[in-house]
């Protein structure tokens, strides 16, 4: 027999899925309590229930995102079939990836909530120190941080680039993929 905490639990988890499927295909536009609780096949006040506002529902959706991004982080620097550098690599492709498939996502992940910040930032904060350990395996633990905000944040600049179509591969001669490669070995070479 199923508890009412864990219908709550499960309700609450099919909006979120709702909601992040909305997201993705048409952006916050497309996320409305309404909408969500129509796609999760529920009632119409159900998703009130849960969240106090929209806001509230994509800030939680952000949060679960960062989880998520930190989990396969975690997956990937236990992958001892892979050098360290491979698993920088790898990390920094996930963010490239996400922006670029997921790029509605990817935006809210990088916006301070309006209601309980600082859930966000914790989250956010995991996959950072996920990342430091990773940077730290390639680069040792000296340099990690400082590595690891120049890699992050420059990916994070070339994602960003790339989405505003200001990455055009005929003026510069690249593309996201190669820059988030050549960062990787001008960081990796530095530690060589």
């Amino acid at each position: 027999m199923t508890t009412r905490a864990e219908s709550a639990a499960r309700t609450r988890r099919e909006l979120l899925a709702a909601a992040g499927a909305l997201l993705d295909e048409g952006g916050p536009e497309a996320v409305t309590l309404r909408a969500v609780g129509a796609a999760a096949g529920v009632s119409r006040g159900a998703p009130y229930g849960h969240f106090v506002d929209k806001g509230e529902l994509l800030a939680s959706v952000a949060i679960e995102s960062w989880s998520a991004l930190t989990a396969a982080l975690r997956e990937l620097q236990e992958d001892s079939r892979l050098a360290p550098v491979d698993r920088l690599r790898r990390s920094l492709h996930l963010l490239l990836d996400l922006a670029r498939g997921r790029p509605h996502r990817y935006a809210i992940m990088f916006v301070a909530p309006e209601r309980n910040p600082e859930a966000l930032l914790g989250a956010a904060a995991e996959t950072q120190d996920a990342f430091l350990d990773i940077v730290a395996d390639v680069v040792g633990s000296a340099d990690a941080r400082r590595s690891a905000a120049l890699l992050m944040a420059s990916t994070h600049g070339v994602a960003s680039m790339e989405a505003n179509g200001q990455l055009d591969g005929e003026k510069w001669g690249t593309s996201a993929p190669e820059l988030v490669d050549e960062l990787i070995d001008l960081v990796g070479g530095r530690a060589s």
